[in-house]
């Protein structure tokens, strides 16, 4: 089995990149899975229900977001779909650790074509993050709710977090307990896609799907008036040198096991 996660989505620059690199990587690799993070696919704040439907009729089963999916408040009626419904708006999650009465789910239990089974699991980090429940102790709930509900054994997590090390930790602790756990948020992408001892692939983040020509995303000058004078600004996303950061797994549909990880990086 064959699964294709794209990193953060940032603006039309993303957008773009996505939509002209995606479908041959798809059929290429002959992807069976797609997973997205769109949380910054609108302007670079957060995700509309338009722009959802859009990286859905991509291909993706699941979009993953993070700490700015409540940024476009028309998200929020659009994933308030009851826990059992297989509509698209169940289907793009938010960080599991949240409070529960927040909008959404942070789990989704799928099943393809063929009958294989799969899960995802959308976490966020505490290390320099806003308040949230523990990351780890989450991921042993669910990962019991899983077992109990689907059994699906493919199963993918996107920790959206700040610090490296705390993905690494939870890199770890779920190593040999899910198919892989791939790393956001940051909009860099690390060079340390590897397959831990016990069968789960690793990357601390998948990186950005967007303008490198930025500041992760942002139009540059912009930021650096920020760090020169210490005064507030509006952000804007910018949108030069557009590049799809993504990430390919190749798992046993069986066990769940990965046995190869490959990045890429798509320019224009």
């Amino acid at each position: 089995m064959k699964i294709l996660f794209v990193g953060d989505v940032f603006g039309s620059a993303g957008r773009h990149i996505v939509r002209e690199h995606l479908p041959q990587l798809m059929e290429t690799h002959a992807v069976d899975l797609l997973v997205i993070n769109g949380e910054n696919a609108a302007g670079g704040f957060g995700i509309t229900p338009p722009l959802a439907e859009e990286l859905f009729d991509l291909g993706a089963q699941v979009i993953t977001t993070g700490n700015h999916i409540w940024d476009k408040r028309e998200i929020f009626a659009y994933m308030a779909v009851p826990s059992d419904s297989h509509e698209r708006g169940r289907r793009i999650l938010r960080p599991a650790n949240y409070a529960v009465t927040t909008p959404g789910f942070g789990l989704y239990e799928g099943t393809l074509a063929d009958g294989q089974r799969y899960a995802v699991i959308n976490l966020q980090g505490r290390v320099f993050m806003s308040s949230c429940d523990d990351p780890f102790r989450k991921a042993d709930e669910l990962l019991a709710i899983v077992a109990r509900q689907s059994g699906a054994k493919v199963i993918l997590v996107d920790v959206h977090a700040e610090a490296s090390s705390e993905k690494a930790a939870l890199g770890w602790y779920l190593d040999g307990r899910v198919t892989a756990v791939l790393g956001t948020h940051t909009h860099v992408p690390t060079a340390d896609e590897r397959i831990l001892p016990e069968g789960t692939a690793y990357q601390t983040d998948v990186g950005m799907s967007g303008p490198y020509d930025s500041v992760i995303g942002v139009e540059k000058e912009l930021v650096l008036q920020k760090f020169l004078t210490g005064m507030p600004g509006k952000f804007e996303a910018a949108k030069g040198n557009p590049k799809l950061a993504a990430t390919l797994i190749e798992c046993d549909g069986g066990t769940g096991r990965a046995f190869a990880i490959k990045r890429f990086l798509l320019g224009e």
